[in-house]
């Protein structure tokens, strides 16, 4: 038997946040087979006005770029993605911080999160492990080498951020495991949050 996408007559605009290897964009496709909505990648929004501006190559020289810039380029990402999400459901995929070299930098900053205004947040998590191996095996992008003890902290302050991000949106907060092998489930509790 087929699935059956859920179509809702509501707009809603819901940030999905996770840290780099948690496999937010795996189970943001689980979620997609089980609810209709639009799928709006912040850091493809944020590389091509950078791209624009010429001042990176790849994604992973954009968390280098002095504050400014990045705060720059996230105003001007969240703008076109608030436009972007008016003519149906919406998910935000986006990073709740950013762990750059002088700390670390809130994902949606008040300014960002207030452009966006999203009626739900989501935070992926998945084993401290099982992101390292992860991050081990994709050659195709240019990460930082943490270690567990790393990775476990970026996801607690993730949470702490998400937190915040909830209270100046008056929206909700729902935590989703993206555990091995269950990808399906993590994107149905994803797909419900637009029931």
């Amino acid at each position: 038997m087929g699935k059956v996408k859920i179509i809702i007559g509501k707009k809603m605009l819901c940030g999905v946040l996770g840290i780099p290897g948690v496999g937010k964009t795996t189970v943001l496709n689980a979620a997609a087979e089980n609810v209709e909505l639009k799928r709006l990648n912040f850091g493809n929004y944020m590389f091509a006005e950078a791209q624009k501006m010429s001042l990176v190559k790849d994604r992973d020289d954009m968390r280098k770029l002095p504050r400014e810039q990045q705060a720059d380029l996230q105003q001007k990402a969240a703008e076109q993605i608030y436009k972007d999400s008016r003519d149906g459901n919406a998910i935000v995929d986006t990073h709740g911080s950013i762990k750059t070299p002088q700390g670390y930098m809130p994902g949606l900053p008040e300014n960002v999160l207030r452009a966006l205004n999203p009626d739900a947040i989501v935070l992926v998590e998945c084993d401290p492990r099982d992101i390292c191996a992860r991050r081990n095996r994709d050659v195709s992008r240019n990460r930082d080498p943490d270690t567990v003890e790393q990775v476990d902290e970026h996801q607690m302050m993730n949470r702490c951020f998400a937190a915040v991000y909830a209270d100046l949106t008056n929206s909700t907060v729902l935590i989703v495991k993206n555990e091995e092998g269950k990808v399906d489930e993590a994107g149905k509790k994803i797909a419900k949050v637009f029931e």
